[in-house]
């Protein structure tokens, strides 16, 4: 037996999610002719109470879209130092839109209005790169699946409207937190300019994220994805997968949630153990007692049929989801009061 908690992403499509997109009604979305494209790109933006959304096979490509769209070469994004699109992107930033990066030091991965605004070039000093867009993580990878707090983001809103900055939500994995705070999508549809959304985390369709914002943004994204070779044909077969993840697979991500909470719990009790970062969603990230390292865990956990990652730094993660299921997690439980290191 092999349970894999190396990510959320490991998941594989249901029976009920592959005869959804087996029975897929499909046509050529490069030229907007798929209609479970058409009717899945709808219901995104109507849950977000947004204009336009736009399909796309990856986050990655969806973030790096809305960089290009709300950046110009030379221009600077404000973000956390450990946001996804600086540390994990491949340098796409850069490589893509000619952008550079001022790192905030927050907590967690989350960074607080105060911090934006301190962190924002006079625009009138030619010397220094233009800032141009703050980028936001919901929730945070790095910072162990922590969520902002609705009321932080919407003083990051007023500042950014007060200096002419550009708003982005990378919101992979924010079903978890929409879940966890019991919060509606309409609310950060109301405060970004763009949000990118993924489908194959949490919700664990195959493939797809979802690009929003409003009409004129996304009308100008279509070329963007263009470019970075995103337009797919049939793509309604994916779509669907889309579609029935929001009708089915949204109200579950409880059970993670309380199944890395429970997970944490044991390990704060272990002797080997330096620190835990309390899980408020899917993700755990845990510190080992030196003399240990991370890759004899990783392997010990191995031993046990037990995947992990780690996070670099001494960090291990543990990330529970829709295949993780209660008698694996059980037996999860009983293995980590067991070993000894």
């Amino acid at each position: 037996m092999e349970i894999n908690l190396i990510s959320d992403t490991v998941t594989k499509p249901s029976t009920e999610m592959l005869q959804a997109m087996f029975h897929a009604k499909v046509g050529d979305d490069v030229f907007k002719q798929d209609p479970t494209v058409n009717e899945f790109e709808r219901i995104v933006a109507d849950l977000f109470g947004m204009e336009a959304a736009l399909f796309f096979p990856t986050g990655t490509m969806a973030n790096q879209t809305a960089i290009k769209l709300n950046t110009n070469p030379g221009d600077q994004i404000i973000c956390d130092k450990w946001s996804h699109i600086h540390l994990y992107e491949a340098g796409g930033a850069s490589a893509n839109s000619g952008v550079n990066f001022n790192l905030l030091d927050g907590h967690r991965g989350m960074i607080t209005a105060e911090q934006v605004k301190a962190g924002i070039n006079d625009p009138e000093f030619y010397h220094a790169p233009l800032s141009k867009m703050v980028g936001i993580e919901n929730t945070t990878n790095k910072g162990g699946g922590a969520c902002y707090n609705i009321e932080e983001l919407k003083k990051i809103k007023q500042v950014c409207s007060d200096h002419n900055l550009r708003y982005h939500l990378d919101g992979a994995r924010l079903w978890n937190a929409i879940v966890a705070k019991k919060q509606h999508p309409k609310q950060f549809g109301e405060l970004f300019d763009t949000i990118s959304v993924c489908f194959s985390k949490g919700l664990g369709a195959p493939i797809g994220s979802v690009l929003l914002g409003d009409k004129e943004t996304l009308h100008r994204a279509l070329r963007v994805r263009k470019i970075f070779g995103g337009n797919m044909r049939q793509s309604g077969y994916l779509a669907a997968a889309g579609i029935y993840a929001l009708k089915h697979n949204v109200n579950r991500l409880v059970d993670d949630h309380r199944r890395a909470k429970e997970l944490a719990q044991i390990l704060a009790k272990l002797p080997w153990i330096e620190r835990v970062e309390a899980p408020e969603t899917n993700i755990l990230i845990f510190e080992v007692r030196k003399p240990l390292d991370e890759k004899t865990v990783i392997e010990k956990f191995k031993d046990k049929g037990i995947l992990i990652s780690s996070m670099g730094q001494g960090k291990l993660r543990m990330v529970t989801h829709l295949d993780y299921k209660q008698v694996l997690h059980e037996y999860v439980l009983e293995t980590l009061e067991k070993i000894i290191l």
